[in-house]
């Protein structure tokens, strides 16, 4: 049972990424996305819930980042645009108690 982000890296400004969690041993109803930046506490920044029809942002990333799943293949991605400096964090995939080990964005020229 486990949650596995990727897809983080190095962007300027500007830039995209996406980046993906794959669950596996379960299933889930909903996924939230968090983020944390360095001396930051955990900022919640998306979430969506199990058919994908319901999806929910935080102001700071409305209309740039987009939330969606495929469910078979158990994942959920973050498409991410428009990348800031402020969107620099270790981004966490979370449902319920079960929380991944994260993935570094960093947007930097």
């Amino acid at each position: 049972v486990q949650l596995v982000e990727s897809g983080g890296g190095l962007v300027q400004p500007g830039g995209s990424l996406r980046l993906s969690c794959v669950a596996s041993g379960f299933t889930f109803n909903y996924m939230d996305w968090f983020r944390q930046a360095p001396g930051k506490g955990l900022e919640w920044v998306s979430r969506i819930y199990s058919d994908g029809s319901k999806t929910s942002y935080a102001e700071s990333v409305k209309g740039r980042f987009t939330i969606s799943r495929d469910n078979a293949k158990n994942t959920v991605y973050l498409e991410m645009n428009s990348l800031k400096s402020e969107d620099t964090a270790l981004y966490y995939c979370v449902t319920g108690s079960k929380r991944g080990q994260g993935t570094q964005v960093t947007v930097s020229a």
